[in-house]
């Protein structure tokens, strides 16, 4: 059984490509936390990292949730369900309750993230159907004893080069029938209104603009990058799979937040003003300043109005029978 082995193996096939990297998510996932991603990842410190990956993740949970739950109508017994690009293993645990008849593999490139994966699914009861495989993908998955009944692979998939050869790889993983869902893309998160009393208004949409340009950095700088259009449809189906559907999920956390949020959105804001500040001009350098001065009242830590809105976009393909 892969699971089986997989809990108590752990292979190592050098740098973390692959994992659910700081890089904020693509363009579409707002500041995220995430501003020191390269295509090599050893200088990143994941043991440091986890703790905010997780929080981030758990936070989205309920946007998770829904995505599992929509897939889920779909797919009926996958046997092997494999998180391809898994970090700490948050959503690999909502895979285990999504999918109760399941073995489910955690991959990821990162050791310190498979770690908390496998603790997270030891404290949910789950660790005797959890396995983690760390390595590089797609080729990691190689390894997998059996294939799989459903992929899922969160923003993950933009972090390789060439991401038609990746849709391939991961298809090639699959059972006949198995299902292929990719969590790529959506709307810009939201976290502050659009004049919010400092500053010039509509900070966060040049803050956006920011991020694309990190983003495609970021992608212009992968081994063996090739531009796509990013019609994950068209590229799910020129990889040889049947695309099935896509669908938006929402996160909606309105005002007041918990201080949990303003945490996590400080952290969010202190990595962004930290990476790309100098792309921003003095009032929105100042403005930023303010947002993350702890006793500032209108600063993320204080001011009453902060709120957590994302959209994410899963998309499914299914390998022919």
């Amino acid at each position: 059984m892969a699971n089986e082995k997989l809990t108590t193996t752990v292979h190592d096939h050098g740098h973390p490509r692959g994992s659910h990297a700081p890089d904020g998510g693509g363009p579409h996932h707002g500041p995220h936390s995430q501003e020191h991603h390269g295509h090599d990842h050893a200088d990143l410190d994941w043991a440091e990292m986890a703790p905010l990956l997780e929080t981030e993740a758990e936070l989205f949970s309920p946007l998770y949730t829904q995505a599992l739950a929509w897939v889920a109508r779909d797919v009926r017994e996958p046997g092997l369900v494999v998180d391809a690009g898994s970090g700490p293993g948050v959503v690999s645990c909502l895979l285990a309750d999504a999918f109760p008849g399941a073995r489910v593999v955690a991959v990821d490139g990162a050791e310190p993230l498979l770690e908390r994966a496998r603790a997270r699914a030891a404290r949910l009861g789950v660790a005797d159907r959890f396995g983690t495989l760390a390595g590089e993908l797609p080729g990691v998955l190689d390894e997998l004893d059996h294939p799989a009944g459903l992929l899922w692979a969160s923003r993950s998939l933009h972090h390789l080069g060439d991401q038609r050869a990746a849709l391939t790889a991961f298809g090639e993983r699959l059972a006949p029938g198995g299902t292929l869902a990719i969590l790529e893309g959506g709307l810009p998160m939201r976290f502050l209104p659009r004049d919010i009393g400092i500053g010039r208004p509509g900070i966060q949409a040049r803050l956006d603009a920011a991020q694309e340009e990190r983003f495609a950095e970021m992608r212009a700088t992968l081994p063996d990058a090739v531009a796509e259009t990013e019609d994950w449809p068209g590229l799910l189906n020129a990889a040889g799979l049947k695309h099935t559907g896509s669908r938006s999920f929402l996160l909606d956390l309105p005002a007041p937040v918990s201080g949990r949020v303003r945490d996590y959105v400080a952290t969010s804001l202190g990595r962004l003003r930290e990476a790309r500040g100098d792309r921003l001009d003095a009032t929105d350098r100042a403005t930023l300043d303010r947002l993350l001065d702890p006793g500032d009242e209108a600063g993320v830590h204080r001011r009453p109005d902060l709120f957590l809105l994302a959209a994410h976009t899963v998309h499914t393909a299914v390998r022919p029978a």
